[in-house]
């Protein structure tokens, strides 16, 4: 579904990612670990246009998206859940939603405000509450919401889990397991191996804008001195 193979990017003059290469499946989530700072969210930028590849292919859906705008990217599918969330703040949950709505590709079943309060039950008991009085897990629920009004075959997801309570992190985990189930493929961008754990099929690692290991998540639970040296604080 999503194949990035030498993507470098630079801010300035400042080099920042180096010879980037992942994959994604049809129907696999795939988490991108590393510690702040190691090119994660640079990562997501560049794949979905928001920062200029230098270098490098980035085929979606045997499409190179590489160099296109964001706008046309996101046309083809492939949805982007910023880490800053930026919901629209004075809009209503059901607003916020309709900011988002795209037609559904055809033969695909389409995401609707009723599937998506299924999903996100709490949403559902707050469609008029406007964004800037929802706590930070309610936001973030409301973002990858609104992102999957747009009907994706695979979404960015960066940093879902940062700053949230530990029982709203369970609630995510089951989110995005059930996105799994309805064959939606994912890319998430975390520092927590914990939630990544409970929701991935393989893990990248990342460190100074280079991958250094890739390899299943039960593989990366088992490599002590991998998990030692890019991912411990």
């Amino acid at each position: 579904m999503l194949q990035v193979t030498g993507l470098s990017a630079y801010y300035g003059r400042a080099h920042i990612l180096d010879d980037v290469a992942l994959e994604v499946g049809a129907g696999e989530v795939v988490v991108l670990l590393g510690r702040n700072g190691a090119g994660k969210s640079t990562t997501m930028k560049a794949i979905m246009g928001l920062v200029p590849p230098a270098a490098g292919s980035v085929r979606f859906a045997g499409t190179e998206i590489a160099g296109r705008e964001p706008f046309e990217i996101a046309r083809l599918g492939l949805g982007y859940v910023p880490e800053e969330r930026r919901i629209f703040t004075g809009l209503s949950v059901m607003e916020n939603l309709d900011v988002g709505r795209r037609p559904a590709t055809a033969g695909l079943r389409p995401w609707t405000p009723e599937r998506l309060f299924a999903l996100f039950p709490s949403l559902g008991a707050m469609q008029d509450r406007p964004g800037g009085r929802m706590s930070g897990g309610e936001q973030q629920m409301l973002t990858i919401a609104r992102t999957l009004m747009g009907n994706p075959r695979l979404i960015l997801l960066d940093e879902p889990s940062e700053g949230l309570a530990p029982v709203v992190i369970e609630r995510m985990a089951e989110a995005i397991r059930a996105l799994k189930a309805e064959g939606l493929s994912i890319l998430l961008s975390e520092q927590n191996l914990h939630f990544a754990q409970l929701v991935s099929d393989r893990a990248t690692i990342i460190e100074k804008g280079r991958i250094r290991w890739s390899g299943s998540i039960a593989a990366l639970l088992e490599a002590d001195e991998v998990r030692e040296q890019y991912l411990s604080v």
